[in-house]
């Protein structure tokens, strides 16, 4: 088969840690980064190198010998999975010739070599969108659709009714369209051999590869690429270690034991998240064989009680250790977690887990938690991430910033239930927030109106009098005809109606309201409603809808708002709000 002459590398892409490649230091912190935003510039760069070639010199059959010539076009194949064993799929493939020729700007000289550029973000954005975890479930079942498919509406196959709850979908006609991806591009040089003909070559290079998500950065407020603390690795530095964020802007975190500012949740909420993505399960140079997030509450006297919640451990890969026989949690993850952390769900759905000792010989290497939860003295909570060491001791070690939350305990005015919201953040992950004031519902309606005639009532059909030949069976399924006045003059042909609603949020201040504001500029956004339709879902799968609420997608209809009133101090935000779903109405 064919080769190249000289030799191809990528000089760009999204994740560069190489301290020999060529834009080593040229970058901030060497794009040291395996967390990518889809909808930043995602570019990937063949450079061909051969002696004394110019980007101005064209590849010349001549130059084909000893099997070798020069590289036409690069062929870019673009490949994601939700890694899960099913192999990269092949989404897109780009054909590239080289790049318009630069020129130095002393000179006028051609740069040397050739260069194949791509930018590969708008494909893959197209293949991500959002994962919703059921409401009162503590994570997403599996990770191969990138969560709970927030996607196309795809067709499901209903294949058995065996086992304790079922196959109610198959495998087939699935749309792969979740909140993650893992991205790499394999690059094919295409050569000109001696003939003039374009002929694929041996020598075909593979990106490193990368997990991209659905979110965004803001020019004014971020770095253009994620500082690598967005990314749970195998750092050993105590300092990065517990700087970890969660995929959340929420004001709530603090990378001490100092308690910031608290978000406020209710008893009874049953979905509250946490969305993280894990590079490296490992800790240091060693496995680990458990993690779970750490939740501990706070009375007004100081720590109450300290448990862990591990559901999101279930869709980890694990790996057999041949020596011991037993199975540690792969150390290269690369995958998005999610776990509810609600009070609701803490305390009445939970399966609340210690750690377990070296003596435990199958895995998951948890014990049950029989304490005390979340109880009525409970002021706050704070969570975090927590890694155990396989074997020995299981040495725990904190792997995350802490998230903060406070005991909201006002009760509701009945029957005006307050307004949960649900949104895409811009970090990729789910937000929630709770307005509680001034609620406010409208019904807003269009019909559309013709003309017709009006009756004639000169001929108003009646019943002859004595002797009459008609009998009552001529008046067939009491038809009006002969006097329908009922019809006639202006007539509604269509009726459109929307159900609009508002609501106030608390007095926020700067930072609460630089938050909140994100879920003006979401496209995703869903209240909780509890309606016969949602409790019959929980009636029929309580497995798979644990809740007697469902997530209802809404359109923000606001246009302005305020995030900052200096003369006041705090704002308020009024969320105006449609149902995405219309009233329906019936047709004339």
């Amino acid at each position: 088969m064919a080769g190249i002459n000289g030799s191809i590398e990528f000089s760009l892409q999204p994740l560069n840690a190489d301290n020999a490649s060529s834009q080593a230091g040229a970058f901030w912190d060497f794009r040291n980064n395996y967390l990518k935003s889809a909808n930043d510039q995602l570019r990937y760069q063949i450079q061909w190198t051969n002696a004394g070639l110019t980007e101005v010199v064209e590849p010349s059959k001549n130059n084909f010998a000893n099997s070798n010539g020069d590289i036409v076009y690069i062929e870019f194949k673009v490949q994601v999975t939700c890694d899960t064993g099913d192999g990269f799929d092949t989404i897109a493939s780009i054909t590239k010739t080289r790049d318009v020729p630069n020129s130095r700007y002393t000179t006028g000289d051609p740069a040397p070599n050739h260069r194949f550029t791509i930018d590969v973000s708008h494909i893959v954005s197209d293949e991500l969108s959002y994962s919703l975890c059921p409401i009162n479930k503590g994570t997403w079942q599996s990770a191969k659709y990138g969560g709970m498919n927030g996607g196309k509406i795809m067709p499901d196959n209903v294949i058995a009714n065996t086992g304790t709850m079922g196959n109610p979908v198959s495998d087939y006609n699935v749309s792969k369209n979740g909140t993650f991806r893992m991205l790499r591009v394999r690059a094919i040089p295409y050569i000109i051999n001696a003939s003039g003909e374009l002929v694929v070559a041996d020598g075909g290079i593979t990106s490193k590869t990368i997990a991209v998500i659905n979110s965004v950065n803001q020019i004014e407020e971020d770095q253009v690429y994620y500082n690598s603390l967005f990314t749970i690795s195998s750092s050993t530095t105590t300092a990065t270690q517990q700087k970890h964020k969660f995929l959340t802007r929420c004001f709530n975190f603090s990378t001490s034991a100092t308690k910031p500012q608290l978000k406020p949740v209710r008893i009874e909420e049953e979905a509250e998240f946490l969305q993280f993505y894990i590079n490296q399960a490992k800790i240091g140079g060693n496995s680990a064989g458990a993690m779970g997030l750490k939740v501990e509450t706070f009375t007004t006297s100081g720590a109450e009680n300290t448990f862990y919640l591990r559901d999101f451990e279930g869709t980890a890969k694990t790996e057999l250790d041949a020596a011991s026989g037993k199975k540690f949690l792969k150390d290269t993850q690369n995958l998005t977690f999610i776990q509810n952390i609600s009070p609701y769900y803490i305390n009445n759905t939970a399966d609340l887990k210690s750690p377990s000792n070296a003596g435990a010989t199958s895995f998951p290497y948890w014990t049950s938690y029989s304490g005390n939860k979340i109880t009525d003295s409970t002021t706050y909570y704070r969570v975090s991430l927590s890694k155990f060491l396989f074997g020995g001791a299981y040495t725990e070690t904190r792997y995350s910033e802490y998230r903060m939350f406070s005991i909201d305990r006002e009760d509701t005015k009945i029957p005006y239930e307050f307004v949960r919201f649900h949104w895409l953040n811009d970090m990729g992950g789910i937000d929630s927030y709770t307005a509680k004031r001034d609620i406010m519902e409208q019904l807003s309606v269009e019909k559309d109106i013709i003309e017709r005639n009006v009756t004639d009532r000169t001929w108003y059909q009646s019943r002859l009098n004595q002797g009459s030949t008609l009998n009552d069976d001529i008046y067939h399924s009491d038809t009006m005809r002969g006097g329908d006045i009922y019809k006639g003059g202006r007539e509604v042909t269509k009726v459109s109606a929307d159900k609009t609603q508002s609501v106030y949020t608390e007095p926020l201040n700067t930072e609460a309201a630089n938050w909140l504001k994100k879920i003006f500029l979401s496209p995703n956004v869903w209240i909780e409603k509890d309606t016969e339709a949602t409790q019959m879902g929980n009636t029929r799968n309580q497995y798979l809808r644990p809740s007697d609420k469902e997530y209802i997608p809404i359109i923000i209809t606001n246009s302005d708002i305020t995030t900052l009133d200096q003369k006041k101090g705090l704002v308020e935000f009024n969320i105006e709000y449609t149902l995405s779903h219309k009233v329906i109405t019936q047709r004339n």
